[in-house]
């Protein structure tokens, strides 16, 4: 068995946005309560239902989402309010407001349309992203330079007594954080966001390079809620499973 606790909490309302940090969240089978129930969809390639990331718009980073009037565990998963959202010039903007879809698409060079569901829209349906801080801090110090977690969108941080990399070989295992328990599904192959700084967008090859000479592309794991519930920094966490212990 592996144990820690949980170090950092994250949702992203908005696909390819900024998100928020949390000290508490409510967990059920679509993931975190409001991750991802927002997203853009290209109005551009001539794809209907296309939706957009930053693969494809690296601007969309600098824009930033949130839910002010639901804060932390207070938002209800089966009842995500809209969100607010904050453009690179400070502007906020309701996700229902008139002119949004436009300024978004003046701003990152692509037409957009906004698209709303509370089912979730991560890459991974109905999924959960898990690190490590073993592994974040395994990754720095070897390309010897800061790794900011915002990079890899993370929900659930984990700092845990394994070592580096352990999450790669829990696939089949479970994930107990506070009242949550989540089935551990398979490491996560990571796509060229990563190597956007979430703050300037400035470009960092290296890193996914790095990560595929020497983690064949990966990094951390993806998860699904089996047993809902809530989740809070500082929870305990524990792995079971082939590679963690009974």
């Amino acid at each position: 068995m592996t144990r820690g606790t949980l170090a950092a909490l994250a949702r992203w309302p908005v696909k390819s946005m900024a998100g928020e940090r949390l000290r508490a969240a409510r967990l059920d089978g679509r993931g975190v309560g409001g991750d991802r129930t927002h997203a853009l969809l290209d109005a551009g390639d001539g794809q209907p239902g296309r939706l957009l990331t930053a693969s494809r718009a690296p601007r969309l980073l600098a824009w930033a989402a949130a839910y002010p009037d639901a804060p932390d565990d207070a938002l209800d998963p089966d009842a995500p309010p809209l969100p607010s959202l904050r453009a690179p010039d400070g502007t906020v903007w309701g996700w229902d407001e008139p002119g949004l879809a436009a300024a978004i698409g003046a701003d990152v060079g692509v037409p957009v349309q906004p698209r709303r569901d509370p089912a979730g829209q991560q890459d991974l349906e109905r999924s959960v992203l898990v690190t490590t801080e073993a592994s974040r801090k395994s990754l720095e110090a070897a390309l010897g330079h800061p790794v900011d977690l915002r990079r890899f969108r993370t929900n659930l941080h984990l700092d845990l007594d394994a070592p580096a990399f352990a999450e790669e070989g829990w696939q089949g295992g479970r994930l107990q954080v506070g009242a949550v328990t989540l089935d551990l599904l398979h490491p996560c192959e990571r796509c060229v966001i990563p190597t956007r700084d979430p703050d300037d967008q400035a470009r960092w090859p290296e890193l996914l390079r790095h990560l595929h000479r020497a983690r064949a592309g990966l990094f951390g794991i993806n998860a699904r809620v089996v047993v809902p519930g809530r989740v809070a920094l500082g929870d305990r966490a524990t792995v079971t499973g082939p590679a963690a212990g009974p």
